[in-house]
């Protein structure tokens, strides 16, 4: 089931990349948060994606933004992903229960079992403000999101 905007986001807790746990109602009252959903680390599209907000880091990241990438892989795999590529932002692992808030938001893949290129913009407040779910092979267009973030 698709998320419609205006709706309040699924809360969730996952583990990030140090085995720590990150909810995402911890976020609210204090930053904007953008969750971006991708199939497999370690992978050409998913990997250039991530590097590309790593290397925009200040339209991303700042005191009142947090990005989250989000994918169905352990979080020791990710750990190494994230130092490979010097990502500097919270990946989270949604291995198990298997793509469980990547279903939630309706991003999961079933036929693959992993996680579609979803992005969601999340203002303050825990309301969805922006979302697109591209397929497994159809990178995103980072400008999108950069526009719905101006847009809050």
């Amino acid at each position: 089931m698709a998320l419609e905007v205006g709706q309040e986001a699924p809360d969730f807790t996952l583990q990030n990349q140090f085995g720590e746990d990150v909810k995402l109602s911890d976020f609210r009252g204090k930053q904007n948060v953008v969750l971006v959903f991708y199939p497999m680390a370690f992978t050409g599209i998913c990997t250039g994606e991530l590097c590309e907000i790593r290397d925009q880091r200040p339209a991303f990241v700042s005191d009142d933004v947090q990005v989250l990438g989000i994918s169905c892989d352990t979080s020791a795999a990710l750990k190494v992903f994230a130092e490979q590529e010097n990502l500097d932002y919270p990946l989270l692992s949604d291995f198990w229960p298997h793509g469980e808030v990547s279903k939630a938001y309706g991003s999961f893949f079933e036929p693959r079992g992993f996680s579609m290129r979803g992005t969601f913009v999340i203002d303050k407040a825990g309301i969805l403000r922006w979302s697109v779910v591209n397929g497994p092979g159809d990178a995103r267009n980072t400008e999108e999101y950069k526009q719905a973030l101006a847009a809050l």
